[in-house]
């Protein structure tokens, strides 16, 4: 990846041992050995949303093609909007808010009022990357107030005319509207976007993304004719969706207790990614890399590592079943 353009969740971890465990092959099932049934109803698609359809429609129109009940995108693009629309299908909508606080690139036009040199909007541009105050549009959906938002980079690809093709990677919730108008208002001589495309969300990409009627084609493959091949490359499993959050993995004995509501404590973790900091977002992963719930840390990894009783996070969402591992805590 170009270090040029990198988003807060790019940052590398590794995974450290706290303490050696094996997991019961009778339980629980490694996403990459899932059956095509079991992926409708616990995987996700990367949509290239086209213009037009709004972001609900277009999850409407998977659920109709996959023929399930469930579905749900992750983040709202406006109808003209295309781009990357994780959409998760069955089970998996429950670790769609994990990508509500991911960061976003985006490639667009921007559209000048009047011809500006080159030179004025590169050094205009670079003054945005940071932090940045934004008041949401009006036809917003959320309340008109005052926020504070991160420009992780914002580069000028090419000028033409009044035309501005750009690159921006933001935090999750920046309007890039807003932030058109704002350098228009800089430059002393107004803009507008002009046209837009999401290319990341977190660590999902425009360049594995794919389009309705590919997903279409491929789900005929395989119920009228046995091929899995293509669904199999078009629905991802649910862990992807969070890659870009650190992971705490957890021994098979401790799974159900999570399931069941219960706090993750440090006696059931078995390793813990670097860079977790108390208050962060993680995902609680089984040894078979299942998704079992997302938590909020109440620790940093290397308190995590160094106590051995205590709670170490609060559970924030449950995402694997209950039953799917033996209830060995209730025996406890």
């Amino acid at each position: 990846m170009d270090m040029k353009y990198l988003l807060p969740s790019d940052q590398k971890r590794k995974r450290l041992v706290k303490l050696s465990a094996k997991t019961n092959p009778h339980y629980g099932k490694s996403p990459d050995e899932m059956s095509v049934k079991e992926l409708l109803n616990n995987g996700f698609i990367n949509i290239d949303k086209p213009s037009g359809p709004t972001s609900h429609q277009v999850v409407a129109w998977v659920k109709n093609v996959l023929e399930i009940e469930k579905a749900g995108h992750g983040g709202t693009l406006d109808p003209s909007v295309t781009g990357v629309l994780p959409t998760a299908i069955g089970d998996a909508t429950r670790a769609l808010q994990v990508l509500l606080l991911a960061g976003k690139e985006y490639v667009g036009i921007m559209k000048l009022h009047k011809v500006v040199e080159r030179k004025k909007i590169v050094s205009i541009c670079n003054d945005f990357v940071g932090e940045i105050y934004q008041i949401p549009p009006l036809r917003s959906a959320v309340k008109r107030v005052r926020r504070k938002r991160s420009i992780y980079y914002l580069e000028v690809i090419e000028v033409k005319g009044s035309e501005v093709l750009f690159r921006v990677g933001c935090e999750a919730g920046t309007y890039i509207r807003t932030l058109c108008v704002d350098i228009g208002r800089k430059l002393k001589c107004g803009a507008h976007l002009s046209e837009l495309r999401r290319t990341r969300v977190g660590s999902i990409t425009e360049f594995d993304s794919v389009t309705l009627q590919d997903l279409k084609d491929a789900y005929i493959f395989w119920k009228e004719d046995g091929d899995e091949s293509e669904i199999r490359s078009k629905i991802l499993t649910m862990n992807r969706l969070m890659d870009h959050v650190p992971k705490i993995v957890i021994r098979d004995s401790a799974v159900d207790a999570l399931c069941h509501g219960a706090n993750l404590a440090i006696p059931g973790i078995v390793e813990v990614d670097t860079g977790i900091k108390k208050g962060d977002l993680a995902a609680v992963i089984s040894l078979k890399d299942e998704g079992v719930a997302l938590v909020h840390s109440l620790l940093s990894t290397e308190e995590i590592i160094q106590k051995d009783k205590g709670l170490c996070a609060n559970l924030e969402r449950v995402l694997m079943n209950k039953g799917t591992y033996p209830s060995i805590w209730k025996k406890s």
